[in-house]
This record gives structure tokens, C-alpha cells and sequence, in this order.
């Protein structure tokens, strides 16, 4: 069978790179290769049509294996994740509870958020009770100003309940950073709630006290290589500041904990995972961190290299989730777990459909842990570690983000270093600059989010459904002042949403009616551009199969007491057709022509002023809409 399949092969000549060309470029017909198929990416690199063996050959990062530094292909040898839920702690009795029930469903990480009012031992020994924390990872997170506290209180339950420490896995939330990004806020200092927290839990060898939640920059709209770019400046900052202050670095780079978000970048985003490992690992590396025990994983120099392991957990985005159409956001996180999942991190939350507009419920809880196990049980993504490894496409995306986060992480530490650079400003403005140019994009529809800003449901109406905020991190009562800049965590469909409320608020909601006239295929897909294109505001539309006359289409639209009537109709034929609809309709309702035609300055001078087609900014021109229409 073997020389079979081997004589198979042979029989087939090789194809240079220089043929394929000389094929693509025959194809193409006098158009630019660059411009038509090479795709420039957000990032700022290239990526070409396709890729071939002599595009690896000199990657460096083909010599990685499973389990050994630098951690490209993974930290560990298998590709085992752990299942994560987030519980809100109102009542420890009730959290407790719903714990007990979902790790009986295929959970094997819970993250509690406890309030720190009511942060005590018997809160910690209700909301524990029956769970064995040598089985599941366990993670906190409570007001930043009490995380020692917390620490203490755990380390002091375990101990009561006499586990073996050295085995509980888990994490408690303490972010310095992360708060001055979201409320603006320097609070405390960190060396000293740093050094605090290491110390009370030095029984919990296995816990990450110092975390780099990533995911904020994610939920923001960063581009891939700035989340992953600030995040090492992010990790950085912990180890540069508490070296300095005389912790020993093996011990810093163990307690970090990366939080990452998951955009629906497919293959980007596995490579993201992929160079963080290797950037960090190479980070923690320069430090020389010496190894405390006798351990297979020693360097050369007998540095740990334990220490430069990146513990990963992500989370799907919230930027993309949308409140109309909301199922399918369930398509968004499905795909964004499967890229995080094949990519080899070690624990991972999808975030609920319905996250949104309503605190999750049992349902949308359950269909989210379902898309993990789906991908462990059904599909195995757990049974290879790192697929991607070898993909020519794959590898040269790792390289490529790996260079332009590197970028980001050298221009940082030039500048001072990430505390710095957040104190600055820089940061945020970075990232809030993205954010509007992402938001352009979708508005423009060039960034697409079907069911909201491209194929919407026409009948679907929000109801009580309203957008909740995203930007609280914890329940403390504080001084309402900001210390910094903050970054903004609007989700990108929230402007096209507003929008379709409004429409839905109004007393009566605009009709808009087709008027199809000539040219069969192109006043098809003009119709069902606009109809989409109008959907987006919420607008009913109303399609046609054609008309005679332009006289008899306005007719019509006036008996369906339409407020909008839309020409479709072809380039050509506009000429002939826009004039003598426009004044047949005679002001009885907004007049406009779908395309840019060749003729639009004569249309205009005529006094027709709107224009719908793929270079126009969807957004603003709803928005003009809803003015004149929503009186």
C-alpha cells in the first residue's frame, strides 16, 4: 500500500511556484495581483492567496514540539482544556447550588465573582460546601481593594478542610492595570497588594494571583496584534516592578495569569495563541528565573523554564454580540471556541448569547457550555495537540503577528513601560482609535454583523429587550472620578441597534416600497439591497416583481402608504426612469434611486438628493432617515 500510495504521487510532476503565477496571472487578466488577491490585514502585514513549502522553510518556529520551550505548539502534551462558568455571587446558598448542578453537566472550572460586603469565612464555607476543589479549578474575583482578603479566607478554608494545597488549581482576580482601563481608576498600590497576595498564598503554589485580562483590550475592538502586543507589556509590568522590588522572578512569572478575549478572526486568532506562548516564554526567559527544584524542564544554564510556561485562559468577545438576531451570536462563539480550543489554551468561557440585553439564563447558560463540550466529545479537538502545526498559511500568520505584537511590546518598554503608557494615555488612545475605525467599518458595512448591519430580520422588534452595560468591573461604591483615560467598550452593533430602536419607538414605522422597473437581474438585486439596506433601520419594506410604467409603480406605493419609495432599476435605465418617477411621486413620500449611476449629478440637479449603494455609509444615512421620517 505504501509504495502504491508512493508511485501515486510520482506520477504527478511538481508545480513551481513560478507556474501557479503564471496560472493566477493568465486568470486575472490584466488586473493587479497585489491589489486583487493579496489581503492586507488589520495587523498591517500581507497575506498572500496561497503559500507553499519554500514559505516555511526558513521559519524557525518549525522546530517547536508539544510541551517544550518555547511553548509555541502548547505548555503541556496534550491538548486538554478545562470548561469554564462564571457565577455572579449574590446568594452564597444559591451559587452554591447552581455549582453543585453544572459540574454534574461537564463544568470543570468555576469562576466565582464575590461582593465584598459580604466577603466572610461563612460566605466562603456555604458557597464551597460539597465541591471538591482538588477536582476543579476554582477562580475569584471580588472588589481589587480586598483580593488579599479573599486569598487569606481561601487559604484558610482549604487548610480547614484539609486538602493536599500542592494540587488545587485555580486563581484569584487581581488586575492593577486592568481597572485603570476600564473605570479610570489608580487604586492602591501594587507592589505592596502584589507582594501581599503572593504571600498569603504561598500555601497555593498552583493559584495565579497577577492577571493580564487581554480580554478588556478584546471587548474594545483591538486588533489582534494590539491585544497581544500590550498584553506581554501588560505580563512585563508585573515582572519588572516586582523584581525590582526584590520578589524572585520564578516566583512573579508563576503566579501571572493571561486572560485573553477570542475575536471571529478564525485563523488569525489560533495564531495569536501560538506566538503569545512563544513571545512570553522568551520574555520570561530574559529574566534567567532560577529554577527551585530538580525538574526535566531545566534550560542549559539550569533556568526554569516552568516559569516561562503561559498560563492561558479566553474568552469569546462581546465586541460582535449583537442584540438583534441574537442567535446568532451562537454561530460567532462557536466559531471563536473552536480557533481557541485548536489552538491549545487551557481553559476557556463562551460567553452567552444572550449576554447582551439579560443576565444569562438556564438555557442560554446550558448552550454555551454545550459549544465546549460539542468540540470535546463530538469533535475531538482535544485529541491533537496543535493541528495547525506545519500549515504553511498557519505559520506564516504565527511569525507575522509575532513581529507586529513584538513591535507593539518594544515600543511600550522604549516608552517607559506599560504603567507608564496607560497612565499616559497611550494605550487607550490606541485602542479607542481602533474602535472607531472598526465602527466605521461596520457602519459601512466593510465589517459585517448579519442580522444587524447586512441581512436583517425584518419583523423582529427588540420589545423589552435594552442593552446592558458592560463596563462595570465590581460592585465598590467609589468616588465618581476618573485618574486616566478609560477605553471604551461599545460593542460594534450598539449605533445600528439604537438606531432600530428608535424606529421601533416611533409612533408609525416607515413603509418602504420597491419600485422595480427594467433591466430583470439588476432590479432584482438592487431590491434586495435596499430592502437590506433599509431593514437595518427597522424599516418595513415591501418588494415587487415590476412595473410597466414608473407611473403605475408610484401608484402602487402610494396605495400601500408607503413613506419611502426606492427606483431599482439599472445604471442605464436610471436616465429614462428617475426623472418622471420623481416627479410623478410629487413629494408624497422620500424619493430614492438604488445604485450610483453615471448620471447622478443630472439626477441631482433635477432635485433628487437620495442615493443608496455599497459606498455610502449606511449608518449616517439611516440616521438622516430616521430624522425626516421620525417627526
Amino acid at each position: 500500500m505504501a509504495d502504491s500510495k508512493e508511485k501515486l504521487f510520482s506520477d504527478f510532476s511538481p508545480v513551481s511556484t513560478d507556474k501557479w503565477m503564471e496560472k493566477v496571472t493568465a486568470d486575472l487578466k490584466g488586473a493587479d495581483f497585489e491589489k486583487k488577491l493579496v489581503w492586507k490585514t488589520n495587523e498591517g502585514f500581507k497575506v498572500k492567496p496561497f503559500y507553499r513549502m519554500e514559505d516555511i522553510e526558513e521559519l524557525k518556529t518549525l522546530d517547536a514540539l508539544p510541551g517544550k520551550f518555547p511553548y509555541l505548539r502548547g505548555t503541556k502534551k496534550d491538548n486538554v482544556w478545562l470548561v469554564r462558568q462564571d457565577i455572579k455571587v449574590s446568594d452564597p446558598l444559591e451559587a452554591n447550588k447552581k455549582a453543585l448542578d453544572i459540574l454534574m453537566k461537564g463544568i470543570d472550572s468555576l469562576s466565582f465573582h464575590i461582593e465584598s460586603k459580604s466577603l466572610n469565612a461563612e460566605t466562603i464555607q456555604i458557597l464551597l460546601k460539597g465541591i471538591c476543589a482538588e477536582s476543579v479549578e476554582l477562580n475569584f474575583s471580588t472588589c481589587q481593594g480586598h483580593v488579599v482578603e479573599l486569598a487569606e479566607l481561601l487559604v484558610a478554608y482549604f487548610q480547614k478542610e484539609d486538602y493536599d494545597l500542592a494540587k488545587l488549581q485555580g486563581s484569584i482576580n487581581f488586575d492593577f492595570f486592568n481597572k485603570m482601563l476600564i473605570d479610570g481608576k489608580e487604586k492602591g498600590n501594587l507592589v505592596q497588594t502584589a507582594r501581599a497576595l503572593i504571600e498569603a498564598t504561598q500555601p497555593l503554589p498552583c493559584y495565579r494571583v497577577l492577571n493580564v485580562n487581554a480580554l478588556s483590550l478584546n471587548n474594545a475592538g483591538a486588533y489582534i496584534s494590539q491585544e497581544l502586543g500590550y498584553a506581554l507589556a501588560w505580563g512585563n509590568a508585573y515582572m519588572s516592578q516586582l523584581t525590582e522590588a526584590g520578589i524572585p522572578d520564578t516566583i512573579i512569572a508563576k503566579k501571572i495569569k493571561f486572560n485573553f478575549g477570542i475575536s471571529s478572526n478564525y485563523f488569525l486568532e489560533i495564531a495569536k495563541f501560538r506566538a503569545a506562548r512563544m513571545l512570553w516564554a522568551n520574555i520570561v526567559a530574559s529574566y534567567d528565573p532560577e529554577c527551585l527544584r530538580d525538574c526535566e524542564s531545566k534550560g542549559k544554564e539550569d533556568e526554569c523554564r516552568c516559569a516561562a510556561k503561559m498560563k492561558v485562559h479566553a474568552e469569546t468577545t462581546s465586541f460582535n454580540l449583537t442584540l438583534f438576531d441574537a442567535h446568532a451570536n451562537l454561530l460567532r462563539t462557536q466559531t471563536e471556541a473552536m480557533s481557541a480550543a485548536l489552538a491549545g489554551v487551557d481553559s476557556m468561557t463562551v460567553t452567552p448569547f444572550d449576554k447582551v440585553y439579560a443576565a444569562p439564563d438556564e438555557l442560554s447558560e446550558r448552550l454555551a457550555r454545550n459549544q465546549q463540550l460539542l468540540l470535546k466529545e463530538e469533535s475531538h479537538f482535544d485529541k491533537v495537540v496543535d493541528p495547525a502545526a506545519g500549515s504553511y498559511y498557519i505559520e506564516n500568520l504565527t511569525v507575522s503577528i509575532a513581529q507586529q505584537a513584538w513591535a507593539i511590546f518594544l515600543k511600550v518598554e522604549d516608552e517607559g513601560g506599560f504603567y507608564a503608557a496607560v497612565k499616559a494615555g497611550t494605550v487607550q488612545k490606541e485602542i479607542n482609535e481602533t474602535g472607531k475605525a472598526r465602527h466605521k467599518s461596520v457602519a459601512q458595512r466593510k465589517e459585517v454583523l448579519l442580522g444587524t448591519n447586512q441581512y436583517p430580520n425584518f419583523s423582529e422588534k427588540a420589545g423589552d429587550k435594552k442593552p446592558l452595560d458592560a463596563s462595570a468591573t465590581c460592585g465598590c461604591a467609589e468616588a465618581p472620578h476618573t485618574d486616566v483615560a478609560t477605553i471604551s467598550l461599545e460593542r460594534a452593533a450598539s449605533q445600528f441597534e439604537a438606531l432600530r430602536m428608535e424606529t421601533e419607538a416611533a409612533a408609525k414605522r416607515p413603509k418602504a416600497f420597491m419600485l422595480t422597473i427594467g433591466n430583470l437581474s439588476m432590479r432584482q438585486a438592487r431590491a434586495q439591497f435596499s430592502c437590506n439596506f433599509l431593514g437595518c433601520a427597522g424599516y418595513e419594506v415591501v418588494d415587487n416583481l415590476g412595473f410597466e410604467t414608473v407611473e403605475a409603480g408610484v401608484e402602487a406605493a402610494m396605495a400601500a402608504k408607503a413613506d419611502i419609495v426606492v427606483l431599482c432599476s439599472s445604471d442605464d435605465e436610471y436616465i429614462e426612469y428617475a426623472v418622471p418617477a420623481f416627479k410623478a411621486l410629487n413629494g408624497r413620500a422620500m424619493f430614492i434611486v438604488a445604485g450610483s449611476p453615471a448620471c447622478m449629478d443630472d439626477l441631482k440637479a433635477e432635485g433628487i438628493e437620495n442615493f443608496i449603494h455599497v459606498r455610502v455609509n449606511v449608518l449616517e444615512t439611516l440616521r438622516e432617515y430616521n430624522a425626516k421620517l421620525l417627526k
